[in-house]
Parts: C-alpha cells; structure tokens; sequence
C-alpha cells in the first residue's frame, strides 16, 4: 500500500512538472528523404482460400448455489508515514539563472 501510494505521488509529480515548463523554439529543423521511383515489373494475381465454419452454438446462463463465503472485517488506523512534497514552479515564473537564458 505504500509503495502504491509513492508510485502515485511520484506519477502526479511528473505530470505537474510537465504542465509547468515553457517551450521556446530556438532553430528550424529540416528533413532531406531520398526519392525513389518504382516500376511495375509483371502482373500479379491474388486467391485467397475460403473455409466453412461451424461454430459452437454458447449458452451462457445463470442459477442460485449456496456456497461458504468468508467474512473479513476491515478496519483503519491511522500512522505517520513519510511522503513526497513536490512543488512546482512554471518556467516562465522562476526567478534563477535557468530562466534568464531566454
């Protein structure tokens, strides 16, 4: 259970830190692909096979059986557990030297 809950906290804190950068384009990119040409050398011709199927004929229903079912009881309690703290600065909003490189 706790290490559900970290896994979870830590998934919530990436997507936070995503949400919160700012993106500046600083180059064009370009893509050169090479050109081919392709030429059709002889006919072709397809046949597929073809299969009769018989399928099953299913039916699914439903009837009452008594059967021993355990019980369990549940119950909480309350414990002091160490978890993440995240917080989160936009880009456009921190004040360091990362920042003033735009």
């Amino acid at each position: 259970m706790r290490k559900t809950s970290f896994v979870l906290a830590a998934v919530a804190a990436a997507s936070f830190a995503l949400v919160g950068c700012d993106v500046q384009k600083t180059r064009e990119g370009s893509v050169d692909v090479p050109k081919y040409e392709v030429s059709k050398t002889q006919e072709g011709q397809v046949t597929l096979p073809k299969y009769d199927v018989d399928a099953p004929k299913v039916d699914v229903t439903t009837e009452k059986k008594e059967v021993e079912v355990p019980k369990v009881g549940v119950y909480t309690e309350k414990e002091t557990l160490t978890v993440p703290k995240i917080d989160v600065t936009p880009a456009k909003d921190r004040d360091d030297k990362v920042a003033e490189k735009k």
